[in-house]
C-alpha cells in the first residue's frame, strides 16, 4: 500500500498512539470488565483510522488497507470453518469420544502433560501442520485432560508446545518453507540450524511438564471416576476402532502434501459418513452437527460439558475476532505507522546480539499488531535481511530468528489468527495457557541468548572466505 505523496513515515510517537490505545483498551476490557476483545480492537481501529486521516490518507485508502489485510487472513478463516465442521462431525460420530476413551485408559495423570506434548510433536512433525494437529489430536487430548481433571490451561499449553515444535521443524510446514525463502537461506540448512535453539527448548519444556505432572498429577481423577467416564462414553456411542479411519485419512492426506483445507474437509465428511454408518445418525443430524455442533444430553454434567462442542457456527466468535484484528493491522500497515515502529527498532541494531534481539522483538510485535504469523515472518525478514548481511551473518541466522519468534509466539496472542484458532479448537483462552506453553516462551529467549553470546551464530560465506 503506497504512502502519500510525501513518502514520509509518521513519527514514532504518533505511530505508537494506536498501539498504546489498543493495549489499554484490551487490558481494561479483559481484566476489569471481563468483556470480549472485539469492541476494544474496533475502537483502536477508529483511533488508527483517525490518525491516518490526520496524516493525509483518504478513507478509500484506509478501507483498501483493511480489505487487503483481511484478504491475507481469508485462508485461515476458511480453515477455521472447516475445523468447526470437523470437530462437530467427529464428536457426533464417536471419533473424539473413542480417542478420549483410549487416552483415559492409556495415559496417567502424572505423565499426561509430557505425553500430550510429545504426541502432538510427533503428529505435527509428520504432517507439518500445527493447526491440523491441534484441531484433531489436540481436541481429543483436551477431552482426556478434562476427564482426568487436569488443569486445562496446562493441557492446552502442552498441546500448543508440541504442535508448534513439529510445525517449526517439519519440511512440510508452510512457515518452515516461508522463513528461509524470505531470508535467503536453504530449507534443510535452515531446519538444521533451528535444532540448536528448538531441541534444547523442547527438552526444557518436557522437563517442566514432567515436574508439573509429578506435583499436580497425583491430585487428578481417581480410577473409579475414570472408569465411570469410560462407561458413560461406551453407553452413548458405539466406540468401534473403525472410527479411526477419519483421523488416519487426515494425517495421510497432509503427509502426502495435500493442502490443509481440503484435507480437513475430507476428514469432516469421512466423520459424517462414520456417524451415519456406525452411530446410526441420519444425514440431517450429521449435517446439523457440522453446522451447529454436537449437543450431548445424557444428564451427566461432565460428559455433556466434554462433548457438547464443534460446528461451523462455533467459530463465529474467533472469525469475527480475526476480522477485527486484521482490520487494525491493515490500518497500521497502510498508514506507515507499522513501518515507523519497525524502523525505530532497526536503528538500535548494531551488534549481533542487538540484531537478533531486535528481530525477535519485531516478530513478536508483528504478531501483536499485524496480527498474523505469516506477516510476522515476511515483514521482519524483508527488514532485517540487509542488516544481517551487513553484519556478515549467514541468512540462516535470520531465518532461525523468524521462526523462533514469528512462528512460536503467534499462538500466544489472543487476537492473532493462531491464538484465536487455538481458542476456537481447544476452548481455552490464550492468556490462560500462555504461562504453560513452555516451548513457545523459552525458544525466543534462548535465541536472544545465542545472539549475545555468539554461540551457533554462523558467519556469512563471504566472511569465512576472507578469514
Amino acid at each position: 500500500m503506497p504512502l502519500p505523496h510525501s513518502e514520509k513515515l509518521p513519527r514514532l510517537r504518533v505511530a505508537l498512539i494506536p498501539v498504546f490505545a489498543l493495549m489499554a483498551l484490551l487490558f481494561g476490557a479483559i481484566y476489569y470488565l471481563e468483556a470480549s476483545p472485539h469492541v476494544p480492537i474496533i475502537i483502536a481501529c477508529a483511533v488508527a483510522g483517525l490518525i491516518g486521516l490526520k496524516l493525509g490518507y483518504t478513507w478509500k485508502h484506509l478501507q483498501d488497507a483493511i480489505v487487503k489485510s483481511i484478504g491475507i487472513a481469508l485462508p485461515s478463516i476458511l480453515i477455521l470453518m472447516a475445523i468447526g465442521m470437523l470437530i462437530g462431525s467427529w464428536v457426533a460420530s464417536g471419533i473424539v469420544p473413542l480417542m478420549i476413551d483410549y487416552g483415559l485408559k492409556l495415559l496417567s495423570p502424572t505423565y499426561f502433560l509430557v505425553a500430550s506434548c510429545f504426541i502432538c510433536a510427533v503428529v505435527s512433525l509428520a504432517t507439518g501442520s500445527s493447526w491440523s494437529t491441534i484441531g484433531t489430536v489436540g481436541v481429543a487430548l483436551i477431552g482426556v485432560g478434562q476427564g482426568l481433571e487436569i488443569h486445562l490451561p496446562m493441557v492446552a499449553g502442552a498441546i500448543v508446545s508440541g504442535s508448534y515444535f513439529g510445525d517449526k521443524l517439519s519440511p512440510l510446514s508452510e512457515t518452515t518453507n516461508l522463513a528461509p525463502a524470505v531470508a535467503g537461506s536453504e530449507l534443510f540448512e535452515h531446519i538444521k540450524h533451528m535444532l540448536y535453539t528448538t531441541v534444547p527448548s523442547m527438552l526444557i519444556a518436557l522437563t517442566l511438564y514432567l515436574i508439573l505432572g509429578l506435583v499436580y498429577g497425583s491430585s487428578g481423577s481417581d480410577v473409579d471416576k475414570v472408569n465411570a467416564l469410560s462407561v458413560s462414553l461406551h453407553e452413548q456411542f458405539n466406540l468401534s476402532p473403525l472410527l479411526l479411519a477419519a483421523p488416519a485419512t487426515v494425517i495421510a492426506l497432509i503427509a502426502f502434501k495435500t493442502p490443509a483445507l481440503p484435507a480437513i474437509l475430507t476428514g469432516a465428511f469421512v466423520g459424517c459418513l462414520s456417524g451415519i454408518w456406525i452411530q446410526d445418525f441420519t444425514l440431517s443430524e450429521m449435517l446439523t452437527a457440522m453446522l451447529d455442533g454436537y449437543v450431548s444430553e445424557t444428564g451427566n454434567g461432565q460428559i455433556d460439558d466434554l462433548l457438547s462442542r464443534g460446528g461451523m457456527a462455533s467459530m463465529d466468535y474467533t472469525i469475527s475476532l480475526i476480522l477485527c484484528s486484521m482490520s487494525f493491522g491493515g490500518l497500521m500497515e497502510g498508514t506507515g505507522m507499522l513501518k515507523s515502529i519497525a524502523q525505530s527498532l532497526l536503528n538500535t541494531a548494531h551488534s549481533a546480539g542487538r540484531i537478533v534481539a531486535s528481530t525477535i522483538v519485531t516478530c513478536i510485535g508483528m504478531n501483536i499488531i499485524a496480527p498474523d504469523q505469516y506477516l510476522s515472518i515476511i515483514m521482519p525478514g524483508r527488514m532485517y535481511k540487509g542488516v544481517f548481511k551487513e553484519a556478515k551473518l549467514a541468512p540462516k541466522n535470520l531465518s532461525r530468528c523468524l521462526e523462533d519468534a514469528g512462528t512460536l509466539t503467534s499462538p500466544l496472542v489472543p487476537w492473532n489468527t493462531c491464538g484465536v484458532f487455538v481458542l476456537g479448537a481447544l476452548t481455552v483462552d490464550p492468556f490462560l495457557y500462555l504461562p504453560f506453553a513452555f516451548l513457545n516462551i523459552i525458544n525466543p529467549i534462548l535465541s536472544i541468548i545465542y545472539g549475545y553470546t555468539g554461540w551457533t551464530m554462523t558467519p556469512s560465506v563471504e566472511q569465512e572466505s576472507e578469514s
